[in-house]
């Protein structure tokens, strides 16, 4: 059975029109006028308990209007959501006991308090037992290395201890559904490998189910083995991250290293030549011309080294939002 459940989901907001001036301002006042913009629009998908699943669109696309309409923060204007089995909108106790959302621009920690002051605060509004807290609060800041920052205020944390301790205070009540809004943004390498590791350990060890969206492909890539597409509103993927990066690559980028230096021109018949770096260089060639070009740049140029690679993961994923569709 799916922990979520999300049948022909819509969410439509009424903008108001106004025209400048003080005419305008009159009119607007006696008799406004709206336009209707479709923030999602009849998305369907189902994810099952303990899958970690991708949830990838450009900005504007609609994802965290979805987060939101999954978590009970907003209503939507049609279709039918079911998470971990209670309607989100309702936000009834049971409900809120079973999901955590966190969003990596904002914050639920108090700014000028140590960690372990709002962690407290958290156990109180969750009713955990004190030999309870106790436990989960150890064994969480452990997995995360927070163990010696819970007594700092907030505001003395790094940017990626603070993100830590956020999924501390989020994960506290053990939720068994776990929505998360980019949280590795601004965070450095060492942060965002951090904060991946501890994410892939507690699905293990737990079984929740993650919901991941993220401008960090490395996010995506190491975590989801599904992911779900937005785009403008519209739900264009649903599947394995494999198949679309293979379905949505259609060139690979072939580096060699030249015993001597040749022109763009001298070179553009071996593939398209995406850069020159003296002996260095890097052709595009299409999928179905791969062995054949190989073939003939080993048999017509003084090749040193050659390596073969699939194009940035950004890129393959940019190609299919410029598309707008799946086909």
């Amino acid at each position: 059975m799916s922990i979520i459940a999300v049948e022909q989901l819509s969410k439509t907001y009424p903008v108001a029109l106004k025209e400048p001036g003080l005419k305008g301002t009159i009119q607007h006042f006696f008799k406004r006028r709206y336009r209707h913009i479709k923030a999602v629009e009849n998305i369907s998908f189902h994810i099952q308990p303990g899958e970690m699943v991708g949830f990838l669109g450009p900005n504007g696309a609609g994802k965290t209007t979805t987060l939101k309409m999954l978590t009970g923060l907003i209503h939507p204007s049609q279709g039918q959501v079911k998470v971990a089995g209670a309607t989100p909108f309702r936000r009834q106790s049971s409900f809120l006991r079973k999901i955590s959302l966190v969003m990596g621009q904002k914050q639920q920690l108090l700014w000028d308090l140590p960690a372990l002051d709002s962690l407290r605060i958290n156990a109180a509004i969750y009713d955990i037992p004190e030999n309870i807290f106790q436990e989960r609060l150890t064994e969480l800041s452990a997995m995360l290395s927070l163990d010696s920052k819970l007594t700092q205020p907030i505001r003395k944390l790094s940017l990626g201890e603070r993100m830590k301790a956020e999924l501390l205070a989020a994960l506290l009540h053990h939720p068994k559904v776990l929505f998360l809004d980019e949280p590795t943004l601004g965070l450095d390498v060492n942060a965002q490998v951090a904060v991946r590791n501890f994410l892939r350990e507690y699905n293990q060890r737990y079984g929740a189910t993650i919901l991941l969206t993220s401008h960090y492909m490395a996010d995506i890539t190491a975590l989801c083995e599904r992911v779900l597409l937005i785009h403008q509103g519209q739900l264009i993927y649903d599947g394995s991250l494999d198949q679309l990066l293979s379905d949505f690559s259609p060139y690979r980028e072939v580096k060699v290293e030249l015993a001597n230096v040749y022109s763009r021109e001298q070179l553009t018949r071996f593939g398209e030549v995406e850069s020159i770096n003296g002996q260095e260089i890097c052709f595009l060639v299409k999928q179905e011309q791969l062995t054949s070009q190989i073939s003939q740049i080993l048999e017509q140029l003084p090749v040193l080294d050659l390596s073969i690679n699939d194009p940035p993961i950004e890129e393959i994923i940019g190609r299919v939002f410029s598309l707008g569709a799946v086909t």
